[in-house]
């Protein structure tokens, strides 16, 4: 049998943690190898040693049969691997063209850098591959979807057969993950190998032919995807039987504390993109929002929360106008907010774990007395709170925030928001990054959050999410509001013809 990759008896350690265990993980070639693991359990560290980012402790990497030792990228990139990143390494500023050809410029006979020729290039992989990416577009002004477009670009420019893809789609709209597999499919089909690190089991069980499963660094075992069901992979991976739906009570709402009133805001290009929008949530319910990316949700959220302005239209909380409030007011209003993008609105990469679970509070008794930090009451605080959500990083609260797993990151986020006991909570994107067995149990967070009397607005892509968690569902449609119905009352084919603008179906949201 033809492998073109073997990592044999792969140990690597960090100081206090061993990130791989005697790992041994072998790729056929003209395949999708899927790597399963909860968050923390080692995948991103081994693809990341494979790539030359990491030197293994111990064990023997091949490729197409043959030794290798990998010290850096650029050795990875001359054996023919390349990888995509769960966070894309592009420069906003530069086109698509500058960011693929960046370290390995064409020059033109007089020296100078050859775009025009690049372009050329690009567009001819681009086709080929159904890509549909504009070589001249800045990826400041392009999608996500399309920004991991470029990444894959990037692989294929530099001539690599084998493509890593870590965590791919968890910042894509359902629309551009299905986009992706195809992708995924026409690349295998032109004789590429794919090793896709995931914790999604329907995409595995979309794409994959094999699949490798990691627990807490050790390798449990390697699959035929065909002949395994979601829910055995589910247990190969978190060591339990995970229960794929929520359980709850039927809400109790009570008093209105989020009341958004005609509201319109504009995008970052000075578009309307929330157009005359109201809303109300109550205190012992979810409101799910739905609604294709675009289509106006992260401007309406970033009114609600104050990271933008609203051009009119007035917010209430707890009958308070927080119109105007800066988002420091709105917290200590009463407002938690798990936000869309981890890194530019939920962490400061840079502080410790314990650090950034205290950003908000940090001026507040216990953790601090008369102006002076109160290191123990941040430890002690810190240790609850990573038991508790079971935030795993190697060095504990003292861990840098930007050396954790991604699905750890949005962990410590969840953590932070829910235990402030906010009347309102507004989680965009919950569980993005997160493996089953953590999205159980978030769920279960956010539901109790429900039941203790806060307000929900919960803002997801995944539908299953909103039908699963929400009592109420209110879907966006080109920045107005084309559906509000009670979720036992709906189902995902009419949320996708409220979602797509097909229909309109509004009941009173002030009721």
């Amino acid at each position: 049998m033809a492998y073109a990759i073997e990592m044999l008896n792969i140990t690597k350690d960090f100081p206090g943690i061993r990130a791989n265990d005697n790992v041994t993980i072998q790729v056929e070639a003209n395949t999708v190898h899927a790597l399963l693991g909860e968050n923390g359990a080692g995948k991103s560290t081994i693809m990341s040693i494979l790539f030359g980012l990491y030197q293994p402790t111990s064990g023997i990497i091949k490729v197409n049969g043959k030794e290798v030792h990998i010290s850096n990228p650029n050795i990875a990139n001359s054996l023919g691997i390349g990888m995509v990143h769960q966070h894309f390494k592009l420069v906003d500023c530069f086109t698509v063209t500058e960011n693929i050809i960046l370290g390995m410029e064409p020059k033109t006979k007089y020296g100078t850098v050859d775009i025009k020729k690049a372009a050329e290039k690009i567009s001819k992989l681009s086709e080929k591959y159904g890509l549909n990416v504009d070589p001249y577009a800045k990826i400041e002004n392009i999608s996500v979807g399309m920004q991991q477009r470029v990444e894959i670009l990037k692989m294929l420019y530099r001539n690599s057969d084998i493509l890593i893809f870590d965590e791919p789609t968890a910042v894509l709209t359902p629309q551009e993950i299905h986009e992706l597999m195809l992708i995924m499919r026409n690349l295998v089909k032109e004789g590429k190998t794919i090793l896709l690190i995931t914790h999604k089991l329907k995409e595995i069980k979309e794409v994959a032919d094999h699949c490798t499963v990691l627990r807490k660094g050790k390798c449990i075992g390697t699959i035929d995807v065909k002949d395994t069901t979601e829910r055995q992979m589910a247990e190969m991976m978190v060591g339990r039987e995970v229960n794929f739906s929520v359980h709850k009570e039927k809400a109790q709402p009570k008093e209105v504390v989020l009341s958004i009133k005609n509201l319109n805001c504009n995008n970052f290009k000075g578009l309307r993109a929330v157009k005359d929008f109201s809303l109300d949530v109550r205190a012992g319910e979810i409101v799910g929002l739905a609604g294709i990316d675009g289509n106006g949700q992260t401007e309406l959220v970033y009114a609600i929360t104050g990271l933008a302005k609203s051009e009119s239209g007035s917010i209430f909380l707890n009958g308070q106008d927080i119109t105007n409030l800066p988002v420091k007011g709105r917290l200590d209003a009463g407002m938690a907010h798990v936000p869309e993008d981890r890194h530019k609105h939920g962490l400061v990469l840079d502080f410790p774990l314990k650090e950034n679970f205290i950003i908000h509070c940090y001026k507040d008794r216990p953790f601090s007395v008369n102006h002076i930090l109160q290191p123990q009451k941040i430890d002690e605080y810190a240790d609850f709170l990573i038991k508790e959500f079971d935030v795993r990083s190697g060095q504990g609260k003292e861990s840098k925030t930007r050396d954790m797993s991604g699905g750890n990151q949005q962990k410590a986020i969840i953590a932070r928001e829910l235990d402030r006991h906010a009347k309102l909570v507004i989680v965009v994107q919950p569980t993005r990054g997160l493996d089953v067995g953590a999205i159980e149990y978030i769920h279960s967070r956010i539901v109790a959050q429900r039941d203790a009397g806060a307000a929900v607005l919960l803002v997801s892509l995944e539908l299953d999410e909103i039908l699963n968690l929400s009592d109420k569902i209110a879907v966006i449609y080109d920045g107005q509001l084309s559906g509000y119905v009670n979720a036992e009352d709906t189902d995902e084919n009419e949320i996708g013809l409220m979602m797509s603008g097909s229909i309109k179906k509004v009941g009173d949201c002030h009721e």
